[in-house]
């Protein structure tokens, strides 16, 4: 189960290709980094220019609910790090200006996430100023790499407040039980007389609900009266108004999410406000792609309205290949929800959660493959099918559900280093060759685990004083995170080097179709075969997810007589037979093996 041995392959060189722009989606690969957490290139701006304790200020490095002192100075003297791990698009965490701290007495955190705005127009002075944000994303594009853009349309800060109930205890009030039409209650004193409900998507019909007191009574505290930029954020009037959501039926997309202010996304000065503020980031700073947060708590309708405008605005900025992916979180094999969004709102993609739950359950040794040999079959649920699949961003574990290290751990308690390391570096060989856009979560690469999703998974870069999080043992080192880690040398950061080398210049593990070759109902062989979309040349890529050495025969195509080893080691040297080869490999070991003629 030792480290896989890749043979060599030409480094990835993304500043060389003379124009990165007429790369497509599918071409890329993906670096996600929450800047707070990856390097602090300005301690100036640690407090984001507050003044008083933790809890005025947002920053505790010894808390890890607060601001660690990152920033976009940091992240750009890092880009070095990041372009020789193989990236190519760098995703960066939201960097809007947030509430600073927010959450019931008790029960306080920071907004070093992201995802907390007031201010949707300018960068949190936390993480530094407009003019960093630009330095950065013309210092990746003078490198020939990407920057995606972390967006929020569901919701902004938790600023209003309701005069019924107290701050973190309001239940949902549903349309039925407290209609637009009433005060308080379906029996309660009519108000906004003539609005014909929230699906009749005209400013005439909405200037007609002037009253948001329907459910509860919304309020904005004195202090916080324009805290919100575009100005109109400030209105209660443009929010839903009913309470904390239950993430079930009508509340998914009408409740607040964890208190935050859900936006009335139905409304056509929301959308046509949103549209402004995204485009205008567009044109001001070229970026060349979007993530769109808790897009599946917004309604369909405005995905159709927003993405559409932004793809154009892109267009006109001379960016033809601008990225799309949108948050449908799922705690379970699940593409018919996640296609469904695709369908439905609209999205160009979304974040693929399915094939992180069948990696997981393919590698952390407990079950077969049939999750990951349903993913070919079920890409045809997508609208564009499996053309459009090649453009999903494919992940091993995130900044909430948790990394991938944490999940194997958790299913294989005491689990040996050496075995952890192994179906670490088989779970990135799966993310790195396998369809879809790979994305690796920062910190994965130097062997950060943790202890869960959310808060716990969210450790420093560089180092760290969050107890916790230098308490944990890192995957390939005996390092921890009480140290800087930004190690080359790591054997996962090497090991994801170079197969991102590999899959940039293979045109077959970017852009080719897939057929499925081998599958198994309990950890063993799961091979698949890729094509060059160019000259029909098979890629074949085979898995064993066993503990024990495996040899097999595979179906090849009949043309497909000679192999050479790209990657990993048990490639044949020649087919056994027109249409089948053999197959040779170790305990949790691959093989990328490309037909040659």
């Amino acid at each position: 189960m030792a480290t896989c041995l890749l043979a060599q392959t030409a480094s990835a060189a993304p500043a060389a290709q003379s124009d990165f722009r007429a790369r497509k989606p599918e071409q890329e690969v993906i670096y996600f980094v929450l800047p707070d957490r990856f390097e602090n290139g300005d301690r100036s701006n640690d407090k984001g220019g507050l003044k008083g304790d933790k809890f005025s200020t947002g920053f505790d490095p010894a808390d890890k609910a607060f601001y660690h002192g990152g920033d976009l100075k940091g992240l750009m003297q890092r880009l070095d790090y990041i372009q020789r791990l193989g990236a190519t698009a760098i995703w960066v965490g939201p960097i809007f200006k947030n509430k600073p701290v927010q959450g019931p007495e008790g029960n306080k955190s920071a907004g070093y996430h992201g995802y907390w705005i007031t201010d949707f127009t300018q960068v949190d002075p936390h993480f530094g100023t407009n003019a960093d944000f630009k330095a950065l994303v013309d210092a990746a594009h003078a490198r020939g790499m990407k920057v995606y853009m972390d967006i929020i349309a569901n919701h902004t800060a938790d600023v209003i407040q309701y005069r019924e109930g107290k701050e973190g205890n309001y239940a949902y009030r549903s349309k039925a039980d407290y209609p637009y039409s009433t005060h308080g209650d379906a029996s309660g004193k009519a108000i906004n007389p003539g609005f014909a409900g929230d699906d009749v998507a005209t400013p005439r019909n909405w200037a007609k609900l002037t009253d948001p007191s329907f459910a509860y009574t919304p309020f904005v505290p004195k202090a916080e009266k324009n805290v919100k930029v575009p100005a109109w954020l400030n209105d209660p009037i443009y929010y839903h108004n009913r309470g904390d959501t239950n993430w079930k039926g009508e509340s998914s997309q009408y409740g607040d999410f964890v208190g935050l202010d859900d936006l009335a996304t139905e409304n056509p000065r929301v959308v046509e406000g949103m549209i402004a503020i995204y485009g205008d980031w567009i044109d001001r700073f070229g970026i060349d792609g979007f993530r769109i947060d808790t897009a599946r708590h917004v309604n369909p309708e405005f995905w159709r309205a927003f993405v559409p405008a932004m793809l154009s605005r892109a267009r006109q900025k001379g960016i033809p290949n601008f990225h799309i992916f949108g948050e449908v979180a799922t705690g379970e094999y699940d593409p018919a929800l996640l296609a469904s969004w695709t369908r439905n709102a609209g999205l160009p993609a979304v974040l693929d959660f399915a094939f992180m739950h069948a990696v997981i359950a393919a590698v952390d040794g407990k079950a077969g493959t049939q999750e990951l040999a349903r993913l070919g079959e079920d890409d045809a649920l997508y609208q564009g099918g499996g053309q459009a699949a090649l453009q999903l961003p494919t992940f091993l574990g995130n900044h909430d559900a948790g990394r991938f290290a944490y999940f194997i751990r958790k299913a294989n308690a005491g689990i040996a280093p050496e075995d952890l390391l192994a179906r670490v570096e088989l779970g990135h060989a799966m993310l790195l060759t396998l369809r879809g856009v790979p994305t690796i979560y920062y910190g994965d690469e130097q062997g950060f685990g943790g202890e869960g999703g959310d808060q716990l998974s969210r450790q420093d870069m560089f180092p760290s004083r969050t107890a916790i999080y230098n308490a944990d043992s890192l995957v390939g080192t005996d390092d921890t995170s009480a140290a800087s880690n930004f190690d080359e040398s790591h054997p996962l950061y090497r090991f994801i080097a170079k197969l991102a080398a590999l899959r940039v210049n293979t045109p077959a593990l970017t852009s080719g179709t897939t057929r499925l070759r081998a599958t198994s109902e309990g950890p063993g062989l799961f091979a698949v075969s890729r094509f060059d979309p160019d000259t029909g040349k098979e890629v074949l890529l085979a898995f064993n997810t066993s503990a024990e050495p495996i040899t097999a025969q595979v179906s090849v195509e009949t043309g497909s007589l000679k192999f050479k080893t790209l990657a990993g080691a048990g490639c044949p040297s020649m087919a056994t037979a027109p249409g089948s080869a053999a197959v040779s490999l170790p305990p949790l070991g691959f093989a990328v093996c490309a037909a040659d003629d």
